[in-house]
């Protein structure tokens, strides 16, 4: 679970990162990277699942495996890092560590970048 200073929570705020952020693309996500925009330095996760997705129990699932992954690069961001993650539809069939080294991957180069 990711502690509330580390989630986007206003729609003001997933607005501006996927409208002015980096923005990256795998096979079953896009990923938004904007540095510099979180507050007191914190790392801000969000997430967009929509219905293309499927059904709320597959939504649910992809929104928990994506929080997982979060959860994991928590550490490894800079401070004052926003990233929106978008589930593609597809997302749901998609094993765990695909998803994880796709995400992994874009939010590094991203970061290089």
């Amino acid at each position: 679970m990711l502690a509330r200073a580390n989630r986007i929570v206003r729609a003001d705020d997933y607005r501006n990162t996927v409208r002015r952020g980096r923005k990256s693309a795998t096979a079953h996500c896009v990923v938004y990277i904007r540095s510099g925009s979180a507050p007191a330095g914190h790392v801000r996760f969000g997430f967009i699942v929509s219905k293309a997705v499927g059904n709320a129990v597959a939504r649910n699932t992809v929104r928990r495996r994506l929080k997982a992954i979060a959860h994991e690069r928590l550490s490894v961001l800079p401070g004052g890092t926003d990233v929106v993650i978008r589930a593609l539809p597809g997302t749901i069939g998609v094993p765990w560590s695909t998803l994880l080294d796709e995400i992994t991957e874009v939010i590094d180069k991203g970061l290089r970048a």
